[in-house]
């Protein structure tokens, strides 16, 4: 139990901080909403010009992609840092996993979802 006593107070913080942010905001928050406080705000300026309409899927679509490029690092690091202590089957369960996210990224590619038109 010792063993994980770093990660579950690490975790214990982590929720402490959640909820306590959620908390405050539900304490601190607005609670009437007016005409001024709909508006959106600019940088304590009054908006420069209307919005120019929705965001283009290629936008959520490189989003996603950068995600789960960015989720791979968060199960890379740690297998890299262990390597030599793990063996080889650590080795081919990272290169299968490796495999799948660059057959996504193929995928993508392909598909033309990081082209801008």
């Amino acid at each position: 139990m010792r063993q994980y006593l770093g990660f579950l107070m690490t975790a214990g913080f982590a929720l402490a901080v959640a909820a306590g942010m959620v908390i405050l905001s539900v304490l601190f928050g607005p609670k009437k909403k007016t005409a001024v406080k709909q508006e959106s705000f600019e940088c304590g300026m009054p908006p420069a010009m209307e919005p120019r309409g929705v965001a283009k899927v290629n936008f959520y679509l490189v989003a996603i992609l950068f995600v789960m490029f960015d989720i791979e690092i968060v199960f890379l690091y740690p297998w890299a840092v262990s390597f030599r202590q793990l063996g080889p089957g650590a080795f081919y369960a990272m290169t299968g996993f490796l495999a799948v996210l660059f057959a996504g990224l193929v995928y993508a590619v392909k598909k033309g979802a990081l082209e801008w038109d």
